[in-house]
């Protein structure tokens, strides 16, 4: 939380607070008692039409090549999955992408599968080891789906500098969009991934983005979005205005009511409502808290009933646990 605000009542305490260190040296005044404002309002231009989408759309193309798919290594250590590190040819350049894929032990393949992506966080960190936000996710590998976490571009070892500039961000996006679409790819080619049951699950970051990248790629049958909203102004070529009304995957919007990031009226609420999913096949739920609701417990919930009812639900075993 260094660098974002969080709208908590001056008095309260709760057991994820730190404590406040402030000595006034005279009477509070002037800037110290104005509002805050968020720093972005969602836009209110309108969606482009279908020409110039379908020109925005080309963008993300790429050629389906040979895959030259690798299992890199497997780590059996963990009892409630499996996690294979594997690689394959990215859409563009010479690059290779690294995907980990955690694979349950109490379901029988073919699995379901939830391609996770996340928040700006990772951009702090050079090794995928250190899986920034992994209590967002961990819980879908237990519930009996795999989970799928690819190393986008200008994220831990792929590091690029930061992504202010507008130009860079558009580029930036349109690669994370095609690692994604390589990554669906690589997951069809495998027997154990049931391919036709497939989430988005994305978090801050992944969550604005979402809605680029279901519109863009077909292959998802649900979305999760959590603690995502408009807060920036970006290139035509990237703007959610333009995709959101043209993905129609089913999709769960998980926010915080006292967001400072992504406010309720200005960054939530327009952001929902432009989804151009059927109204009773979208959701916005709205938990306690800031930018990440604390209660884990309650996203565990919003984000199981959505995947039960949009990918199925998932027969599990109850000696599933490697210690079983």
């Amino acid at each position: 939380m260094f660098k974002n605000l969080d709208a908590r009542l001056p008095f309260e305490r709760q057991p994820t607070h730190g404590f406040r260190c402030v000595r006034l040296s005279g009477p509070a005044s002037g800037a110290a008692l104005e509002p805050v404002a968020p720093r972005y309002a969602f836009g209110k231009g309108e969606p482009v039409s279908d020409d110039v989408f379908e020109a925005y759309r080309r963008l993300y193309a790429y050629d389906r090549t040979d895959l030259e798919g690798a299992v890199e290594s497997m780590d059996d250590s963990a009892p409630y999955w499996r996690k294979e590190t594997v690689s394959f040819d990215a859409a563009y350049g010479d690059e290779r992408v690294t995907a980990l894929l955690f694979l349950p032990r109490n379901v029988t393949p073919p699995y379901q599968a939830v391609i996770w992506f996340p928040g700006s966080d990772v951009f702090t960190s050079r090794s995928a080891d250190s899986l920034a936000s992994s209590y967002l996710f961990d819980f879908i590998p237990r519930s009996g789906r795999a989970l799928v976490y690819p190393i986008y571009q200008g994220m831990y070892e792929r590091f690029a500098p930061a992504m202010l500039a507008p130009n860079k961000r558009r580029d930036l996006t349109v690669m994370w969009s095609k690692d994604l679409g390589r990554t669906i790819d690589y997951l069809e080619a495998r027997d154990d991934i049931d391919h036709t049951k497939l989430a988005y699950y994305g978090f801050s970051l992944g969550a604005g983005c979402g809605p680029v990248f279901t519109a863009i790629d077909g292959r998802f049958q649900a979305a999760v979005l959590t603690g995502g909203g408009h807060d920036a102004e970006v290139p035509p070529e990237i703007d959610v205005v333009n995709f959101a009304p043209r993905s129609r995957v089913p999709t769960l919007m998980i926010n915080g009511k006292d967001d400072f990031l992504c406010p309720v009226e200005t960054g939530q609420r327009p952001f929902f409502e432009l989804l151009g999913a059927a109204p009773e096949d979208k959701r916005h739920a709205l938990l306690d808290g800031g930018h990440l609701p604390p209660d884990r417990r309650e996203i565990i919930r919003e984000v199981l009933d959505w995947l039960d009812r949009y990918l199925g639900p998932v027969a599990t075993s109850t000696t599933g646990s490697k210690n079983d």
